[in-house]
């Protein structure tokens, strides 16, 4: 199972889709899956009964999982989606950096 180039917390710009050329911040990834929950993104509208959290019940909007191959990286340096690298940094550590910047990922 390869790596995912996306993490919990990233700020991800939508290259496909019904929500094309939004950008959001990722709340779950679901590496298994190959996907991830991104605030904003992928509406649904789900009918929920009436529960002890919810005595009303009613239409709930809530964001779907939406695959990762949709998703890039926003460079933290010119806030443009770019792909991702990964390098070794002076300690020794894998770090993600921004092809297109060369900045690190934090």
């Amino acid at each position: 199972m390869s790596k995912l180039h996306i993490k919990k917390g990233d700020i991800v710009f939508v290259n496909t889709g019904e929500d094309k050329g939004k950008t959001g911040r990722v709340l779950k990834v679901m590496v298994k899956e190959n996907r991830a929950v991104v605030e904003g993104i992928n509406m649904v509208s789900k009918h929920t009964k009436p529960n002890a959290k919810n005595p009303q019940g009613g239409i709930e909007k809530k964001e779907a999982p939406i695959h990762v191959s949709n998703l890039n990286v926003v460079d933290p340096k010119t806030g443009k989606p770019t792909r991702i690298g990964r390098k070794a940094n002076e300690e020794g550590a894998l770090v993600r950096y921004s092809k297109k910047s060369g900045e690190e990922i934090k």
